[in-house]
């Protein structure tokens, strides 16, 4: 049988002498068939090269195998980490993920929403630039489950996984202050993240700790390495007499960004100023001199991401689930002289 342009389920049963019922019920339903029928039929798919569009099947039942993410930031590796816990996951139950990059523009984020409501996606992960309950709440009404990343939620029908930001942010400030600094910069933004400011909470709580220990919140406008390069330079253009004994940077990429500019002004780190990121991520343990950070369970957030957003997507009757991991600091010699290289 000669069959030009796509093969379908109709050529199929034609080429095997049964009816196109029974060739969906050896694809979907293959115990309802007998065995020599079963044979023929795969014996017409192979010789037609019929190629199932489970996509196609998939959207007439109203579901999706793919889920989305979206994440604020794509360069930032702490995200490519997540991406590939969750992918793993994913991986294990046979779900793809698409990924969207917001690149912390909230009508992205929204594009993207949108985007994955019409390919009718299984769930949607994301880290979201504000609130994220209406849009969640939004999805949730047209069968799309939702699970908050990297921001600690509570109410609304979707669950959400995160670290300890505040825990994460005295962390840096007790290390900082026990090793005798008493004028501290924390060097971060946008002020409008959660993250941002759960750090901040959490210096100013730690502070208070430590008589004579005062805290400055300088701030950018991205969480990149650019900004923290521009606000490096803006900080040691200041008298030297006005300036901070350490820095506390918002995440890894604005204090590599820090370090770029200290470096520039010859300025010894840690012994002028010293420097400690957030995040942990594989470049600072690479940096040219190693660089302290409170590290997240990074490739953790999104394994359990992903078990909570597929298991809602399964049952949307699943309890919704806050989930908050607690971080740890790594020190190295960019706040320590005495700290090992790795």
């Amino acid at each position: 049988m000669e069959h030009h342009g796509p093969v379908g389920v109709k050529e199929v049963a034609a080429a095997a002498g049964v009816s196109v019922g029974t060739v969906s019920n050896v694809l979907n339903r293959p115990d309802k068939v007998s065995e020599a029928t079963r044979e023929r039929v795969h014996q017409a798919i192979d010789t037609l090269g019929f190629v199932r569009n489970e996509a196609a099947r998939q959207l007439r039942a109203g579901l999706s195998n793919c889920v989305g993410l979206i994440v604020l930031n794509a360069t930032n590796p702490f995200f490519n980490d997540i991406a590939a816990g969750a992918e793993e996951v994913a991986a294990e139950h046979g779900v793809a993920v698409l990924v969207g990059n917001s690149a912390e523009i909230e009508q992205r984020e929204d594009a993207y929403l949108a985007l994955f409501e019409q390919q009718r996606v299984r769930g949607v992960l994301i880290s979201p630039i504000g609130a994220a309950g209406p849009k969640l709440e939004r999805l949730a009404h047209q069968g799309i489950a939702g699970v908050v990343v990297d921001r600690d939620v509570t109410g609304g029908s979707y669950s959400s996984v995160s670290v300890d930001d505040v825990a994460g942010g005295e962390l840096a400030l007790r290390h900082l202050a026990e090793r005798g600094h008493r004028r501290i910069a924390y060097v971060a933004g946008p002020v409008g993240l959660r993250q941002v400011m759960d750090r901040f909470e959490g210096v100013e709580r730690e502070s208070a700790r430590h008589p004579g220990v005062s805290v400055e919140f300088v701030h950018t406008s991205n969480l990149d390495i650019a900004a923290g390069l521009r606000s490096g330079l803006e900080i040691l253009a200041r008298p030297r007499a006005d300036w901070p004994t350490a820095l506390f940077a918002g995440n890894d990429l604005i204090a590599l960004g820090l370090l770029q500019a200290l470096s520039a002004r010859g300025v010894k780190v840690p012994e002028e100023m010293a420097l400690v990121g957030y995040d942990d991520i594989a470049f600072a343990a690479g940096a040219a001199i190693p660089l302290t950070s409170v590290a997240q369970p990074r490739h953790d957030i999104g394994r359990r991401a992903m078990e909570l957003l597929l298991a809602a997507g399964d049952d949307p009757e699943t309890e919704t689930r806050r989930v908050v991991l607690q971080p740890h600091l790594v020190v190295r010699r960019s706040s320590d002289p005495d700290a090992p290289l790795t």
